[in-house]
């Protein structure tokens, strides 16, 4: 059974370059924003959720873009471009509720750099991402 997990691509609202919202998360290290989706959730919907609930960031409009089988084995991951509104921070940190709860601390990362130090999904999950935003 495949589990199907959104992943939201939270650009920094300036655009040049691209950014995307990452965090560190306090037990698993440097990741991008992801979660489950919800049955009969729709992955764009879905996103904006998980942006919202990890990150605190409000989504403006959500955009499918993809999927994708490759980055982690028996999981679908469904890719939606959130636009967040301006201003945004730099740099911040969210009191997320998942798991017991955690406090993320989040940075803009540039899709153009190299994603290692992140875990091997989100390293794959940057790529996948890089690959279809150019």
């Amino acid at each position: 059974m495949t589990i199907h997990k959104a992943c939201p691509i939270a650009l920094h609202p300036d655009g040049a370059p691209l950014r995307i919202a990452a965090f560190t998360h306090p037990q698993a290290g440097l990741q991008i924003v992801k979660g489950t989706i919800e049955a009969r959730e729709n992955p764009a919907k879905a996103a904006a959720r998980e942006l919202f609930e990890e990150s605190g960031l409000e989504t403006k409009t959500a955009i499918s873009i993809g999927e994708s089988e490759d980055i982690s084995e028996g999981q679908t991951w469904h890719f939606a471009i959130c636009r967040v509104a301006p201003p945004v921070r730099e740099s911040w940190q969210h009191y997320c509720q998942d798991d017991g709860g955690h406090l993320f601390k989040f940075f803009w990362h540039p899709l153009n750099a190299d994603p290692t130090g992140f875990a091997l999904p989100f390293q794959n999950a940057l790529n996948w991402v890089s690959d279809h935003l150019r």
